[in-house]
């Protein structure tokens, strides 16, 4: 049997700032005068393992470096998602504080830019598709795995804690309940630091303890939030 099948990677990188979930996207020509946003990514090399291969397509079209990606599905039962040659894509997704991020495109990407979950426009190839996928998985780990604080920054209020629950999962929580589960945990931890831009009465900022976290693990600790 002779192969003429190409491998490719994609990433889903999410953001989140003032009680909105984001995705980076890049604008790229493919070819034609048209202009398309998809999602950064790219041809594996032939000596190049998946997870560098993402890393550099980010590095090389956004300037955005993660710390955690994790692999989320193989996309090739559509053996026509990309009409130039047969692609499989392995698509990764990462979570990351987008405030401390500086993006910038570059190689052949035109432009790249956060755009806002509920107003992405249609994308290249089967993209829509991927980052739907990403976005179902991103809601079912936040109710099994404390992931969120990855789209936060060090400090953060714990009200902007519980927005991001809501804003996601789309549903309101009942917050003096989640606020006393999440805390229960103990790897959530009140600071010293207040907020000074707070416009009702001060509050003080809270930071989540990987450490303890991971000790928690090895003790057979098991996360777990539920929404009715």
């Amino acid at each position: 049997m002779i192969q003429n099948i190409r491998v490719a990677v994609d990433a889903i990188v999410f953001g989140y700032q003032n009680g909105k979930l984001y995705v980076l996207l890049i604008q790229q020509k493919f070819g034609t005068n048209e202009t398309y946003w998809a999602l950064p990514g790219g041809l594996v090399g032939n000596d190049e393992p998946l997870k560098e291969a993402v890393q550099r397509e980010l590095k090389e079209e956004t300037n955005v470096e993660v710390n955690y990606l994790e692999q989320l599905y193989t996309f090739g039962d559509d053996v026509f998602r990309d009409t130039r040659n047969r692609v499989i894509s392995v698509a990764y997704f990462a979570l990351v504080d987008s405030s401390k991020l500086s993006i910038k495109a570059d190689t052949d990407a035109e432009h790249a830019q956060w755009i806002e979950v509920n107003q992405i426009p249609n994308l290249a190839f089967d993209h829509n598709k991927i980052v739907q996928k990403a976005i179902e998985r991103l809601k079912a780990k936040l109710t099994y795995q404390p992931i969120g604080f990855d789209l936060l920054p060090k400090y953060f209020l714990f009200s902007e804690l519980e927005t991001l629950y809501c804003t996601i999962l789309e549903k309101e929580i009942d917050r003096r309940n989640f606020r006393k589960k999440i805390l229960s945990f103990g790897f959530v931890e009140e600071t010293e630091k207040i907020s000074v831009h707070n416009t009702g009465r001060p509050a003080k900022f809270f930071q989540f303890n990987t450490q303890k976290y991971n000790q928690l693990l090895q003790e057979g600790f098991h996360f777990e939030i539920k929404f009715a």
